[in-house]
């Protein structure tokens, strides 16, 4: 792994000459992701974001956690204990310069150890589970992390509004597999990421996968094709 979102993130804090990454899924063009984006505050945050960490509480883990920015909100703002996680070395290297007090550099699939009163997944927190195929095993993962009375909050985005429609409104989706499982690359630079695959979840789906791993699932929050989810254990 190259580390581009790391380099990108690195490159803005010790204002080394940072530009823009560039993002690209398999059905849509290369698009603009400002790296300042990644070190907004919480008044910059949309809603779902907010909403999130309104409701985090106890322990936190913060799961892709970037920049820190949401770690760095509840660790500094809600005095909680949180953990900042991330696949990320040069990301997790900037977390601990912000100031997180913990920010380990690991696969979520790999972390174990300690349980938690709140797991976040957000920024379209269901792309880490690759595929349909491995929602199972994630799930069942974050659920060995969870202690009891926890929850995990977790968004994401029904892409089905990205497909073209006929006339009377049917979408014409790719046969082959779900829709929301996309190729993914990260330019920065003039360097390019091999694809990883990423998923986005459309809430029905979420939700008969969370109750078949043996959680309760509620949706907390929508915002135009965009929703936030808390999952509790049964």
């Amino acid at each position: 792994m190259k580390d581009l979102m790391g380099r990108a993130i690195w490159d803005y804090y010790h204002n080394e000459n940072p530009e823009d990454l560039q993002t690209e899924t398999s059905i849509s063009e290369l698009d603009e992701l400002p790296v300042d984006y990644l070190f907004r505050d919480f008044e910059e945050m949309n809603a779902i974001e907010q909403k999130a960490l309104e409701l985090s509480k106890g322990k936190v883990l913060d799961i892709g956690a970037g920049a820190g920015s949401h770690a760095l909100y509840l660790q500094n703002e809600v005095n909680l204990e949180v953990t900042a996680l991330d696949i990320s070395p040069k990301s997790i290297e900037i977390c601990q310069l912000r100031g997180i007090k913990k920010a380990v550099c690991k696969n979520i699939l790999d972390f174990s150890g300690e349980t938690f009163d709140t797991i976040l997944l957000l920024m379209n927190g269901t792309g880490i589970f690759e595929g349909l195929y491995k929602i199972d095993t994630y799930l069942q993962k974050l659920g060995t992390l969870l202690n009891e009375d926890g929850q995990i909050l977790i968004d994401s985005t029904d892409i089905l509004y990205m497909f073209d429609r006929d006339k009377d409104g049917g979408v014409y989706i790719p046969a082959g597999g779900y829709y929301g499982e996309l190729d993914y690359v990260v330019h920065y630079k003039g360097e390019s990421e091999e694809p990883i695959t990423w998923l986005y979840l459309d809430f029905n789906t979420l939700k008969n996968a969370a109750e078949n791993n043996g959680f309760t699932i509620e949706k907390i929050l929508q915002s135009e094709d965009s929703y936030l989810a808390k999952l509790t254990k049964n």
